[in-house]
Formats: C-alpha cells, sequence, structure tokens
C-alpha cells in the first residue's frame, strides 16, 4: 500500500467521523422538533421517538458515504416525517383488507405536514405537554421531557440524577406506555384544564433546573448540563406562550439563578456561599435576560421567586442587598404557595433584616415539621443564625447535624467546616 493510499484513507475516515459527529450534533438539537412533528402524525410519543432514532441510523448509514446534507436538520425531518407517513398508510391498508373480510377498524388518515414553522412550534408545545402529563408520576415526567426534549441519552439521565440506568430506563418505557395505554391525547390543554397541566410543566422544569443547580446528592454541587437543559426548555416555553406571565416568570427565575453558577464553586470545586461570592463572575447578560422576562412576568409563585432573585442580582455588592425586601416577597410566596421551604427561606431573610435572634424564632417555629425532619437546610440556617449570635458551640452540633443530613459530598465538607469554624 501506497504512502498516497494510507493518506486517502486517513482523509475519508476523517470526514466519516466527521459526518458521524455532524449527525450526533444535529439529532440533539433537532429530535425534540422531530419528534413533535411525527408524534402529530403517528398519534403515538413512543412510536415517534423510534421513527426518529430510525432517521438518524439512516444519517449515520448514509452521511460518511454521501456527506452531510446542506440542511442536516431539513433532511432528518424529512426522513422521519416520510416514514411516519408509510407507517400509517400500511396501518391503513391493513385496516381496509380486515374491513374486506367482515371486521371494522376506524380508518384515520395522516394528519396534514405542518408546512410553517408555526405548525411545527404547535407540535413542540404538544409534545412538552404530553410529556409532562399529570398521569405520570414526577420522576418519570422528568425522564420523559429529558429523553424526548433534552435529547439526553438513559445514560445521561441516569449519571444526572443519580439513578440506575435499568430503573431510568424503566422509568421511560413504562411512561410511554402509560401515555399510550391512557390514550392521552397529544394536543395542548386550553380553559382550567390549561392551567392544571401548565402548572406540571413548569414543575418538570423547574425541578430539572434545581438538580442542576444544587446536586441533592454527589460528588458536585452544580451539574451546569442540566441547568442549561432546564433553561432552554424555559425559554422554549416562553416562545411558544408569550401571552403566559407565570412562563415568563419562570423563566426569568431560572435565567437569574444561572447568572451565579460561574461564581458558585472555587477552583476545586468546593461550595462558595452567597456573601463570598465574586459578583464580578456572574453572567450579567444572564441577568439581563432575567430582568427582561419579569418585566413580563405575573404574581404567581415563579414570577414571585423571580423577585426575589433580582433583588440579589441588581446590587453590585452583598452589602447593598435589600432584605426587607426580600422578606417582604417571601411573605407574598408564603400567602400564595405555602410550605415549610418557603418559611425557612422567609426566616433567613428575616434574619439578616432584622437580625439572627426574629430569624432564629421563625425557624424554631419549624422544628416539629415534619417535611423538614430531615431537610439538611433547617440545622444549617439554624447553626447560622447561632453562630452570629455568639453562640457557637450550639451553631457547630446544628452544621454537624445538617453535614450527617445531607448526600451531597461538597456540601457535607463546607457544613463540617463551618462547625469547625463555629466552635474550634
Amino acid at each position: 500500500m501506497t504512502a498516497a493510499d494510507n493518506t486517502g484513507r486517513a482523509a475519508e475516515a476523517a470526514e466519516a467521523s466527521e459526518a458521524v459527529e455532524a449527525v450526533e450534533t444535529v439529532f440533539r438539537i433537532e429530535s425534540a422538533r422531530i419528534i413533535a412533528v411525527v408524534a402529530r402524525i403517528v398519534r403515538d410519543v413512543g412510536l415517534a421517538e423510534e421513527l426518529a432514532q430510525d432517521a438518524l441510523v439512516a444519517a449515520l448509514e448514509q452521511w460518511p458515504q454521501s456527506g452531510v446534507p446542506r440542511s442536516p436538520g431539513g433532511w432528518l425531518m424529512a426522513t422521519a416525517r416520510h416514514r411516519a407517513i408509510d407507517l400509517v398508510r400500511r396501518k391503513e391498508t391493513y385496516a381496509r383488507k380486515l374491513a374486506e373480510v367482515g371486521r371494522t377498524l376506524q380508518d384515520a388518515p395522516p394528519p396534514p405536514e405542518p408546512a410553517e414553522p408555526d405548525d411545527i412550534d404547535d407540535d413542540l408545545l404538544r409534545l412538552i405537554f404530553t410529556a409532562c402529563h399529570p398521569v405520570l408520576s414526577t420522576q418519570a415526567r422528568i425522564a420523559l421531557t429529558l429523553r424526548l426534549l433534552g435529547g439526553l441519552t438513559t445514560q445521561e439521565i441516569s449519571r444526572a440524577f443519580l439513578a440506575p440506568e435499568a430503573t431510568v430506563a424503566q422509568r421511560i418505557v413504562r411512561a410511554k406506555r402509560t401515555l399510550a395505554k391512557a390514550d392521552v391525547p397529544f394536543e395542548v390543554p386550553y380553559g382550567a384544564e390549561r392551567e392544571a397541566r401548565l402548572s406540571s410543566v413548569l414543575e418538570v422544569v423547574y425541578l430539572i433546573f434545581n438538580e442542576g443547580y444544587s446536586a441533592t446528592a454527589g460528588d458536585d454541587l452544580v451539574r451546569p448540563a442540566l441547568c442549561e437543559d432546564a433553561l432552554r426548555l424555559a425559554r422554549v416555553l416562553a416562545g411558544l406562550m408569550p401571552e403566559e406571565p407565570e412562563v415568563h416568570g419562570l423563566a426569568a427565575l431560572l435565567e437569574l439563578q444561572a447568572s451565579r453558577i460561574p461564581a458558585r464553586t472555587g477552583p476545586g470545586g468546593e461550595p462558595v456561599l452567597l456573601a463570598d461570592q465574586d459578583r464580578s463572575r456572574w453572567n450579567r447578560m444572564l441577568v439581563l435576560r432575567g430582568l427582561e422576562a419579569l418585566r413580563r412576568a405575573g404574581h404567581g409563585p415563579y414570577s414571585l421567586q423571580a423577585a426575589i432573585a433580582a433583588h440579589h442580582a441588581r446590587p453590585v455588592r452583598y452589602e447593598d442587598t435589600d432584605w426587607a425586601a426580600i422578606a417582604a416577597l417571601y411573605g407574598r410566596l408564603r400567602e400564595l404557595a405555602p410550605s415549610p421551604v418557603v418559611e425557612l427561606n422567609r426566616a433567613v431573610a428575616v434574619g439578616m433584616a432584622q437580625g439572627p435572634a426574629a430569624g432564629l424564632e421563625l425557624v424554631d417555629a419549624l422544628a416539629a415539621e415534619p417535611a423538614l425532619k430531615d431537610y439538611h437546610l433547617l440545622p444549617s440556617v439554624r447553626g447560622d443564625l447561632l453562630e452570629r449570635l455568639g453562640r457557637g458551640r450550639e451553631a457547630r452540633t446544628e452544621f454537624e447535624r445538617a453535614a450527617a443530613l445531607t448526600r451531597n459530598a461538597r456540601e457535607r465538607a463546607l457544613l463540617l467546616s463551618r462547625a469547625e469554624r463555629a466552635d474550634p
């Protein structure tokens, strides 16, 4: 074999590798829209994902030989759509043959293919509402949403939530079967049903972001990829539902919270408390995006949380934070969506605005709350307030208790360090 032959083969291998990389990249970006359009045709989310995967396989087989097409996303969309229409037509043919021998099946012609971008956006909105349907458990909604709309693999989802891959795979399979068995319509609901379903959609996106922003377990405090997926979903929702104030409230909240991520950890991945964060590292573009979204938000729970985040984002210095305004907003949030966690956060703000004794009184009133029994932030907040009151030994006990409750290694190390510092 000549040197020229070797060079030629190396060039072909490089081109093939680039084609495969292009397929995977484009599919990750376009998969949600492809699945949404195909689901509109076949009326089955699980089947739509399979047909989208078929298009991916076809691209992996063809692009390394033929080259990446001029519109790779369009190629994948057209391939998946044509396969969906062929499948529906085959089912119709089968139905007619059964009718000929005395059976009756209802023929359903394939819906018209979406021709305009707005039609595709409508399909994407339908997919979001379907994946987050209340008939599914919260964990199933999260897994299915990340799979269909986030483009994550089962392995990536299992790694993000520290769950066995087999468990996540089962959740996704069961979720698809449940949707099919319940005959959940592929549509965007309206009226009271839409309001109820929208809260489910927003909750899923919010939970995905929270797990990325402050991981409940594992060795990393932050998982930026999960935050990015949730933020992208929130932006998509804001674009698809511009008339819904609470959608903009959630988008504003996630933009503002995400702006702090670069400063939340130190060089070694250790947590950095809000008071100690270098605010020059906050992403000002995300802050501006969040404040802009907040102007379009309403007065719901996510909008109120976004308003609280804005009070943290606007000041250049931590010392200039308007804690009284934050405490008042938490008071409004408590009235709208009462929960022990909201009250604990209000206690923190009151402790900053009125002094640690006032905050400690509110925290102590939460001691008997069953929902906070194993919540590590309750003793953590109490430890902080006790430390500020000069009660170091008690503070140490609280920090150690919080460290024993958390499943996140980074948080545990920080809490133990604070325990040592409170009472050396």
